[in-house]
């Protein structure tokens, strides 16, 4: 019985745990500043350094982990999906696209994918992660 206790405790602590609204409401604060920090170096020039570089990147990476330690509340699976979807290409255009635009001085290129395709996406993942508790 203790046997069976203690690889019970185990799988719950091993597997991701069902998201409470403070795991969402983590999550929205955590989206909120990968945004901030994107925002501040594209219209500050001297918030384009090293150090300011890795404070974007750390706030994006805060995202995706908090993203792959979630699971969707019952029947939001596809919200959740949805959130997963929209936050990966929101990431990928960040580092591909947005954050090379911005340190090569390519201000207004940087000005139109950041209040377009990345505006929508940043907007959707907030929507989503209301719909889902947060």
């Amino acid at each position: 019985m203790r046997s069976l206790l203690a690889s019970l405790a185990l799988a719950l602590f091993l597997s991701p745990a069902l998201a409470a609204p403070a795991d969402f409401a983590d999550l929205r604060a955590k989206l909120s500043a990968a945004r901030e920090s994107l925002v501040t170096m594209l219209v500050n020039k001297d918030k384009r350094g090293a150090d300011h570089q890795k404070v974007v990147k750390d706030t994006a990476d805060a995202v995706s982990a908090s993203l792959a330690k979630l699971k969707a509340p019952p029947g939001k699976e596809a919200q959740f999906k949805e959130l997963v979807e929209n936050w990966n290409a929101f990431k990928a255009t960040r580092e591909k696209e947005l954050v090379p635009a911005i340190l090569a001085g390519k201000d207004a290129e940087a000005k139109a994918i950041a209040t377009g395709i990345q505006k929508e996406r940043i907007t959707k993942c907030q929507q989503l992660v209301g719909e889902l508790g947060g």
